[in-house]
């Protein structure tokens, strides 16, 4: 059974979504994921400046 993610707290920097949510043992986590086709960027992060960081580093190489 998978689990169904809550996204909060979502904002976008630049092509990045950054977002919150709570994994299957009741974490918060924090995800950014780039929205451009083909690029496949995402990651999980244990705190909200690390996910801010990533969107606000990423240099998407579709774009």
């Amino acid at each position: 059974m998978s689990a169904k993610r809550r996204f909060r707290h979502v904002i976008r920097i630049g092509p990045v979504q950054v977002a919150t949510y709570y994994d299957g043992r009741g974490r918060e986590k924090h995800t950014a994921a780039c929205t451009a086709p083909r690029c496949g960027f995402s990651a999980d992060y244990d705190s909200r400046a690390a996910a801010e960081l990533a969107a606000r580093t990423h240099r998407c190489p579709v774009r």
